[in-house]
């Protein structure tokens, strides 16, 4: 069982080393953006009152995402562990994912930090909103989410620091190295590929 969750700032490549991840340790990428779109789909309660929520432009709240991630964790592909992405956003929501996990006997195995140079991150973002013509990221405009991005998760990683679950990634580089790096980090933890592991 791997139980994982990735968090990065806009830019630090989380979205392909997640997909890596997935594939790499056979386990299901949890994304909330993902939950809500698959409940509106699917037109079930909690995603008829999230789509009613993000209509009127509000943010979906603390409990109604708290209820979409449990239900998504009881699924069938979930059991066997889960990378999660965009959840826990809120000391709240880290504080109630303990608490469905503990009602299973269960914790977090680590959490990947990717880590990158600001101003790294925000060339080659300005970069891709030139070649894609994306008038709208300005330089301003990505250092405001990059700042957003540390104030949000700054206090969850002090949290999951202190349980030393934490595990620092340099995201700069080749797609292949960071891979590389998050392979090695979690071996070093007794995290290893389902290939490699002892059945």
């Amino acid at each position: 069982m791997t139980r994982l969750l990735i968090v990065g700032p806009p830019g630090a490549g989380k979205g392909t080393q997640s997909a890596r991840l997935t594939e790499a340790y056979r386990i299901p990428a949890i994304a909330t953006g993902d939950i809500f779109r698959a409940n509106i789909k699917n037109q079930t309660d909690l995603g008829k009152q999230v789509k009613a929520i993000i209509d009127a432009g509000d943010f979906v709240p603390d409990s109604l995402t708290n209820d979409l991630v449990a239900s998504r964790l009881q699924e069938p592909d979930a059991r066997e562990g889960f990378l999660l992405d965009g959840y826990p956003r809120t000391l709240d929501q880290l504080h109630f994912l303990d608490a469905i996990l503990a009602a299973d006997g269960a914790a977090l195995d680590a959490v990947i930090q990717l880590v990158v140079d600001v101003d790294e991150v925000v060339s080659r973002l300005l970069k891709r909103a030139h070649q894609e013509g994306r008038s709208d990221d300005t330089e301003e405009t990505i250092r405001h989410r990059q700042s957003l991005y540390q104030r949000e998760t700054a206090p969850l990683i002090a949290v999951y620091g202190e349980r030393g679950l934490v595990i620092e990634i340099d995201a700069l580089g080749q797609v292949d190295d960071v891979s590389s790096r998050i392979a090695e980090a979690l071996a070093a933890r007794g995290i290893a590929l389902p290939d490699t592991a002892a059945r």
